[in-house]
């Protein structure tokens, strides 16, 4: 299936999920992912949820992570397919971005070379590990940056395309792990 089609298809699915089940779903999802075998590194990225758009709610998740002493890291926009990453204190000061995303004003940058674990936001992925996002090629730019070593987690309400991401290219980056409220999928 083409990307664009199951852009289309999975904004449609997650619009039509309530608020209360959306809430529900992240929880399922936080717990399922204490099954992992993360939890000795110590810098964890994470995307703060658009709200609008019906993502996956991070909120339990870097609760989680700053309850077991981790490092939580999110992203800023700075231009073109480009992001920033500063670490998340009681300090950081967050601001909506002209897209609705939640996004640090300043704070500590973290390279991306310093980052163990990457939350992946997704719209929808297949059985081979390869995501459908919005199609803006941030993340992608961003996890080719990271350490060849740093595990990278999408997160799903939905499980996996049985069909093969038709048009997959070069740049595009491949899930470790994928978690949806039903299962863990590994790549």
């Amino acid at each position: 299936m083409l990307k664009r089609e199951l852009r289309k298809k999975y904004k449609k699915l997650r619009a039509e999920i309530s608020p209360t089940k959306a809430s529900d779903l992240s929880l399922i999802l936080v717990n399922t992912l204490l099954q992992i075998p993360i939890w000795d590194f110590f810098y964890f990225h994470t995307f703060l949820s658009i709200e609008e758009k019906n993502e996956v709610d991070t909120l339990p998740l870097i609760t989680l992570l700053q309850g077991k002493d981790k490092n939580v890291v999110v992203p800023k926009v700075i231009g073109k397919n480009t992001m920033e990453n500063y670490l998340l204190t009681d300090n950081t000061s967050l601001k909506l971005s002209d897209w609705g995303v939640p996004e640090p004003v300043d704070g500590i940058e973290i390279p991306e070379t310093k980052i163990d674990v990457v939350f992946v936001p997704l719209l929808a992925f297949d059985l081979q590990g390869n995501r459908v996002g919005y199609g803006k090629g941030f993340y992608d730019t961003f996890l080719n940056k990271c350490g060849k070593e740093t595990v990278k987690i999408g997160l799903s309400f939905f499980n996996a395309e049985d069909e093969p991401i038709s048009d997959i290219n070069e740049n595009d980056i491949k899930l470790d792990y994928c978690v949806t409220p039903e299962r863990i999928y590994e790549f």
